[in-house]
């Protein structure tokens, strides 16, 4: 069977917002407010801290916690003296709950294909992606070649869109021309109005869109 073959670029996809959206920028303190309005106790703190306070200093280190609690550790961490107090896990309580990481699709892939083949195959592409973006060689991924990364998936993204919409190959696109979003928002993507959309009107739409959505992100958390 091919199953992960068809799946995996679905979830990859997935993951892709979920890494922009729902992972670090999901505000969980609403549904905190939500299940303590239905009545429900979503964890005992002083439970979850005596099973992690391996000092017994009634609070809980980075290293104390759980892994999978690490990822949102600075989040829950109101007063950023790196520790975690019985009022901040209070708080920060809809954070207590292990959630998949988006991160996570890999493991699901190696334990979960029934095909080793298209695993393997999709594992390889994930790879390749990942040394591609480490443009320096060094084992890691920083923030700046995860930006230029980003700026370069765009530009390939824009470039296919022109060539797609772009029949006379004139380099830009006519309202004839429009298909989909960029027909239903031409008049906002043409900048210049001049009944055309170019390739630069095309990729500064795509990088403010990221913006706004992580601006937008940035406010719920906070």
């Amino acid at each position: 069977m091919v199953r992960w073959a068809l799946i995996v670029p679905l979830i990859l996809a997935g993951t892709l917002v979920a890494i922009g959206k729902a992972a670090p920028k999901e505000d969980r303190k609403e549904e905190a407010k939500k299940d303590e309005g239905k009545g429900r106790r979503l964890i005992d703190v002083d439970a979850f801290i005596a099973e992690y306070d391996r000092n017994k200093d009634g609070s809980l280190s980075k290293e104390e916690v759980p892994e999978w609690l690490r990822y949102n550790f600075a989040r829950i961490d109101t007063n950023k003296d790196g520790k975690l107090s019985k009022a901040e896990l209070e708080k920060g309580v809809a954070y207590l709950h292990q959630r998949r990481r988006p991160s996570d699709v890999i493991a699901v892939l190696v334990e979960m294909s029934d095909c080793d083949e298209c695993c393997v195959e999709e594992l390889q592409h994930v790879y390749d992606t990942l040394r591609k973006l480490d443009t320096n060689k060094d084992g890691k991924i920083d923030t700046d070649e995860l930006k230029a990364g980003r700026k370069q998936i765009v530009e390939e993204r824009v470039k296919n869109v022109m060539a797609r919409l772009d029949t006379n190959k004139d380099g830009k696109i006519s309202k004839a021309e429009a298909r989909g979003q960029v027909k239903e928002h031409f008049a906002e993507l043409d900048k210049n109005q001049d009944g055309f959309i170019d390739r630069e009107e095309l990729l500064a739409a795509a990088m403010a869109k990221h913006e706004d959505e992580k601006k937008s992100g940035e406010r719920r958390e906070k």
